[in-house]
């Protein structure tokens, strides 16, 4: 078997394949052999077929099956003798069956990106404390509380910051019913009755609960809010809406004194000071993540910065295809319509374009690292993690593992399970230079 490789920009290569007629001969046997054992054809015994009639029933069959052995065949002999590196060997092309026997063909094949890794050790990156302080343990405490609160009605008072406002309210636009001016999404903001509104800022709709300070049981008052570009829905973007209002009720919050007692209608048994320890424990897993987290993100970010290289285009539209499609169903989930998508979609390809070519580069970058690095991931690190798959889907071990196979997902998590532990080596090399939570925010880079 002869092959010739020619590559050409953009991570293509054409491999061109010349099989000679002794060894197309020799396999269209082996072939022909095998279905002649197995054929069970009116007339004659298993096995006993003569080859003429093998041929003629089962030609086609034998003919794809000579083609996909021979292209495997080449595609193997171009991975070991010409050192390359292929995403995807495309399917033979150009088929030329020759008079001598010989067969001919191509196939285009896209390899992945050449590039000299940059130093990837010793990055520098910053990155607050993962130190629990106890100022976040007491703001968690009191968010607990808050949480927790009872309330009291109050009658002697108007409302004031903190309490919760008990309101009925009909909303308009330009003097007509909100459901009226944009349709049931309108149904949302256009009534509510005994509706608990919480005093502080932020609270609902912007600048509503703010302009009731003051206001008393039984008072009527008509609120007029003008909603920023940034609101939900397009059809009120900018527009000013009319909130009528009748405040039903006054309630302040009674907190929950902070001792044992507290601690007791938390965790039955626990005093404060566990509870304490409890809060302490669990807000340090979480910051330690977050801020693991930060320092990826700085080091795939240097990394990218770092050195730059081509990416297959084929590859990076079906990733972006595929972000887009993410993009898509989230914006679903989160109320969008389908005509708000539509009005989008040059802005969801945009982002699922940086999204892709960011994750892809990425990738490659952390593929060629492990590799330098001789990082692997064992079979029994890849069967202990499809454990805790079947755990969680609770399903037999074996049922998840055919499942993984028959969708061809086994490969797709070694290579996500070999990134992260390529990534984990990065932050265990990296240097780290502490700051704090205002310094970081300030200058992140």
């Amino acid at each position: 078997m002869n092959i010739a490789v020619e590559k050409q920009p953009k991570c293509i290569a054409i491999l061109n394949v010349e099989v000679p007629s002794a060894d197309v001969a020799a396999k269209r046997a082996s072939i022909t052999s095998t279905y002649a054992s197995q054929a069970k054809l009116p007339g004659y015994r298993p096995g006993k077929a003569p080859k003429a009639v093998i041929e003629k029933r089962f030609g086609k069959q034998i003919s794809e099956e000579l083609t996909e052995s021979l292209f495997g065949a080449a595609c193997d002999k171009a991975l070991e003798t010409e050192n390359l590196k292929v995403l995807d060997f495309g399917f033979p092309d150009n088929i030329n069956e020759r008079p001598d026997g010989s067969i001919a063909f191509e196939t285009r094949l896209i390899l992945a990106p050449e590039f000299t890794l940059p130093n990837y050790k010793g990055i520098e990156i910053k990155a607050p404390s993962t130190e629990v302080t106890d100022e976040e343990i007491n703001t968690q405490l009191e968010s607990i509380r808050e949480r927790l609160a009872e309330f009291e009605d109050v009658t002697d008072r108007a409302i004031q910051n903190d309490d919760i406002a008990v309101v009925d309210f009909t909303t308009t636009l330009d003097g007509v019913s909100l459901t009226e001016a944009i349709g049931e999404k309108g149904q949302y903001l256009a009534k509510r009755e005994n509706h608990w509104l919480p005093v502080k800022e932020g609270s609902f709709l912007p600048g509503y609960a703010e302009q009731l300070v003051g206001s008393k049981t039984g008072d009527q008052k008509d609120v007029t809010i003008t909603l920023d570009d940034a609101f939900p829905f397009e059809e009120l973007r900018g527009k000013a809406i009319v909130l009528h209002t009748t405040v039903q009720g006054i309630k302040a919050p009674k907190l929950p004194e902070l001792n044992d007692d507290f601690a007791e209608k938390l965790v039955p048994g626990k005093t404060l000071d566990e509870i304490k320890a409890i809060v302490r424990e669990n807000m340090g897993m979480e910051k330690t993540k977050q801020i693991n987290e930060l320092k990826v993100s700085q080091i795939v970010e240097k990394l990218n910065t770092a050195v730059s290289f081509e990416l297959p285009e084929e590859i990076v539209k079906r990733e972006v295809q595929n972000q887009a499609n993410s993009l898509v169903e989230q914006g679903s989930q989160q109320g969008a319509s389908d005509e708000d998508i539509l009005k989008q979609q040059e802005e969801i390809f945009s982002v699922a374009t940086k999204r892709a070519v960011t994750n892809l580069r990425t990738n490659f970058l952390l593929q060629e690292i492990a590799q330098a690095e001789k990082i692997s991931v064992s079979d029994a690190d890849l069967l202990g993690h499809i454990s805790q798959i079947a755990q969680q889907r609770k399903q037999p071990i074996k049922k998840v593992i055919k499942d993984l196979q028959k969708n061809r997902q086994i490969q797709s998590i070694r290579n996500s399970m070999l990134i992260g532990q390529t990534i984990d080596f990065l932050v265990e090399q990296a240097n780290v230079t502490e700051v704090s939570a205002e310094e970081f925010e300030a200058n992140p880079a």
